[in-house]
């Protein structure tokens, strides 16, 4: 196998992810593929653990700590200290949430006042992940305001811009719709709601590591990601951006001992915010990891963001095209600008159909109505053939 058109040796990438010898794996929309780099790092963990015990704090795990929040950064375009490490996006948003109608000052031309104020709505479409609508769910007194799509793949950001006023208190939307692969436009998004005097709060988790982001370019207040899928790091952690600008005036009400500035002086009434976004942290991240988020990140890092990202559109594409050729009707962005490496296949089944697939050794996932494909930068050609081949004589077979 050569080098691909986008400059990846793919033998070489490949051979660092031992279920692609085993599988066909075209779900890193769920989870990313487990690297032995990934491992490496957690093996490391596992044997400080045993030989050091707690001193390998002091002595190792710190310092990754902090070395995983500068990779972090940079990977989003993020300033340093304006990214926060979290055990989930549900954590992140809730700290987010609590934090800013705490602010009574006006910061940046912006008036963040309490919810029952006169800012107490939130904007949002109907496209969003669950996680994201169910923070408002335990807060009546916001005023939750659902955008329909037009065409249910996308949304326009003139309908934002219609519903985002005076009364907003959170533009809340993705940057990448999880059940249709559309990309959002991030910098139009934080223009809208900077304008209105509203805060904006992207869900990215769906993002980075196979699209670019660059969140201080795109000028939003509030990020979320995470290495479960396109950054190969596993479950149990999440990442957060704050504004840097922001950080000195938000104070999250839902704390930690990771969120104070001396925080080994064990004092009961010397609680100070840590002057970064540490301050959002909500205690001990999930070594584990922590670990192997270093090494999936490091992967692509290697291989080249620039690149992993022309991969993961050209597979894409190929699978966009073949499907057509196929007559398989898919839900995506008519415009490849605004299509991530989520493909959207209808299926009578879709259930039955990755069931199907993976007693053939492809695997993927279901959402209503549709398979989900998503290929990875690891992925090659003919594995995305294979998959547009066996769901065409799936679909005729049930015809038959």
């Amino acid at each position: 196998m050569s080098p691909t058109p986008e400059g990846i040796d793919l033998v070489s990438l490949r051979a660092h992810y031992p279920i692609l010898s085993r599988r066909n794996y075209l779900n890193s929309c769920s989870l990313g593929a487990l690297s032995d780099r990934a491992e490496d790092y957690l093996d490391d963990f596992r044997d400080r653990w045993h030989t050091m015990g707690a001193s390998a704090w002091y002595e190792h795990w710190w310092g990754r700590l902090a070395l995983l929040r500068e990779r972090v950064e940079r990977i989003h375009g993020a300033p340093a200290g304006t990214m926060a490490l979290l055990p989930s996006t549900s954590a992140a948003l809730s700290s987010v949430i609590d934090a800013v109608p705490s602010v009574s000052a006006s910061l940046g031309g912006r008036s963040a006042v309490a919810p029952g104020g006169h800012r107490n709505r939130v904007v949002m479409s109907e496209l969003d992940f669950p996680t994201l609508a169910y923070q408002w769910a335990t807060r009546p007194e916001l005023d939750v305001v659902v955008l329909e799509s037009p065409d249910g793949i996308g949304m326009d950001p003139q309908q934002y811009a219609d519903a985002v006023d005076e009364r907003t208190l959170f533009l809340a939307t993705s940057h990448v719709f999880y059940a249709t692969g559309f990309v959002q436009d991030m910098t139009a998004l934080a223009d809208i709601a900077r304008k209105a005097g509203a805060w904006s709060l992207i869900d990215g988790y769906h993002g980075p590591g196979q699209v670019p982001v660059d969140v201080g370019a795109a000028g939003v207040d509030f990020y979320t990601s995470g290495p479960l899928k396109w950054l190969c790091g596993g479950p149990g952690l999440s990442y957060l951006y704050v504004r840097d600008e922001l950080i000195p005036e938000l104070r999250p009400r839902a704390t930690s001992w990771f969120a104070t500035q001396n925080q080994f002086a064990f004092d009961l009434q010397g609680f100070e915010y840590h002057d970064d976004a540490r301050r959002f942290e909500m205690g001990t991240p999930a070594l584990p990891t922590v670990h192997t988020a270093l090494g999936g990140q490091e992967l692509l890092e290697e291989t080249g963001l620039d690149r992993v990202h022309a991969r993961c559109a050209s597979l894409r594409e190929r699978l966009v095209e073949a499907c057509r050729a196929g007559g398989l009707e898919m839900r995506i962005a008519p415009d490849p600008a605004a299509r991530s490496s989520i493909v959207m296949v209808a299926m009578d089944d879709p259930k039955g159909v990755v069931a199907e697939l993976d007693r053939r050794g492809i695997v993927v996932d279901h959402r209503p109505g549709f398979v989900r494909v998503s290929p990875h930068v690891y992925n090659t050609e003919d594995e995305v053939d294979q998959v547009v081949e066996a769901l065409a004589g799936i679909r005729d077979a049930a015809r038959s």
